[in-house]
């Protein structure tokens, strides 16, 4: 069996934990973040080389950063990084088109990459293997809660291993979804298990457009529509199956989800650290900060460094709102964390005005950025750990801890990391232009134009 995980969402029902550029898949729960814990699952099914990962360009190397943390590996064979967002079908057909032209007919179970999902379940994932080779099988969740934020299966004839699907229905009202819990539906889960053969016979006869841009390798993403594997195939297809699942299972929709997951939850159901007097039912994530809640019920609290959320927990569900609100005045806080992710590290905005910048480097051990240059701005690198390997106009030479350097307007520059340590670095941004465009790139060993 072979394992597909989808990560290419952007993060919106968890702002301002979640952005753009640092979506909820890559947050943690726990000690993993969702990504890991459904790399662990895939693996566990698949081994490290039947792992297929679907993301965006963005997140490459933030994917191969916490796999390799889980001392797997995912190499640029196993990797597809999507031009461009088609939505679930075209990824999910991009990676079965890859599978089977590395290893012929196989089978692959689909895994979005932002759930939570108990381990027991894989037992009857692998056991569904039989039904697949027949139907494109999708697995439903047996509910124990009238959900009204989940889409529903109805289950029909009998089948070995489980049941023809005899529809799929949207989020019901709390009266629908209360009927539906007494009428055996199923909550729909997004995973699925797919054959190569039935799968590619069901998308030539329902999305033939899907099925030609996936016909040669690299697929042609700008002649593909966006539509997801539900609307575009399982809807029309008479060869669906589902699989019921009774284990634990969330999506993590909304903070009321998160909240949900928490490890650690008080006598009087908080969730997170802070100090409660009086309070109930609370959701706190504020980082380090110190936060005190008094005679408050049912609230969720999310502070970051730039952006904070205070809301009434039944409502987290129109979080969509306030990103939509944000998006349309052109806010980047919905884009970018104060800490953002790139090939060789990352780095965090510690404190910026019009004049100048000041952020914390962080160099993964072995890697380095460009050699680049800016127009606006000078730098000054101060080391704070480990050793730094510094090129200025051709110059190389090495920094340790304590020691700096500084780098004109115009002159070429690189910073490296030489140790098999963490390299991390204070910069200090001068100049009438402070932007990340304001980069001009001569090499990059990560493929960066």
């Amino acid at each position: 069996m072979h394992c597909i995980i989808l990560a290419g969402g952007s993060g919106t029902r968890l702002w301002p934990l979640s952005r753009e550029q640092y979506p909820k898949q890559f947050l943690p729960v726990g000690d993993r973040s969702l990504f890991q814990r459904t790399w662990v699952r895939a693996r566990a099914l698949a081994g490290n080389e039947g792992v297929w990962v679907v993301t965006n360009e963005a997140h490459r190397y933030l994917i191969r950063d916490q796999v390799e943390a889980l001392r797997g590996r995912c190499d640029d064979a196993h990797l597809l990084a999507e031009p461009e967002g088609r939505n679930t079908l075209p990824a999910i057909a991009w990676a079965m088109a890859t599978i089977r032209e590395a290893n012929g007919e196989a089978t692959a179970a689909v895994f979005p990459s932002d759930h939570l999902l108990e381990e027991t379940a894989l037992e009857a994932i692998r056991g569904a293997e039989p039904l697949a080779r027949e139907r494109l099988v999708t697995f439903g969740i047996a509910p124990d809660t009238p959900h009204t934020g989940y889409g529903y299966i109805r289950p029909g004839a009998p089948l070995p291993g489980g049941f023809a699907v005899d529809a799929f229905v949207e989020k019901p009202d709390r009266a629908t979804a209360e009927q539906y819990l007494r009428d055996g539906y199923l909550w729909n889960s997004g995973m699925f298990l797919l054959s190569t053969g039935v799968f590619f016979e069901e998308l030539a006869r329902y999305q033939p457009e899907v099925a030609a841009g996936v016909s040669t390798l690299p697929p042609d993403y700008a002649a593909m529509p966006s539509v997801s594997i539900d609307y575009g195939l399982l809807e029309h297809s008479d060869r669906v199956a589902v699989v019921p699942l009774h284990a634990e299972w969330s999506d993590l929709g909304d903070f009321a989800a998160l909240a949900g997951a928490e490890p650690h939850v008080d006598q009087d159901g908080n969730a997170g650290e802070a100090l409660y007097l009086d309070a109930h039912n609370n959701f706190v994530r504020a980082g380090n900060k110190r936060v005190g809640l008094i005679g408050v019920d049912d609230l969720v609290v999310v502070d970051t460094d730039d952006a904070l959320l205070v809301a009434a927990k039944p409502e987290t569900g129109r979080v969509r709102e306030l990103v939509a609100m944000l998006k349309a005045a052109g806010d980047p806080v919905v884009v970018h964390h104060r800490e953002e992710h790139r090939p060789w590290g990352s780095y965090k905005v510690l404190e910026e005005n019009r004049a100048y910048k000041i952020k914390r480097v962080t160099v993964r051990p072995e890697r380095r950025l460009s050699l680049q240059l800016h127009h606006h701005r000078s730098e000054h690198w101060i080391v704070v750990s480990g050793t730094a390997e510094v090129e200025l106009d051709g110059e190389v030479r090495l920094l340790a801890k304590g020691e700096s350097t500084f780098v004109k307007t115009g002159q070429r520059h690189r910073l490296g990391n030489p140790g098999r340590i963490p390299l991390e670095v204070i910069e200090v941004q001068i100049g009438e232009y402070l932007e990340e465009d304001d980069i001009v790139r001569f090499e990059d060993e990560f493929g960066r134009v």
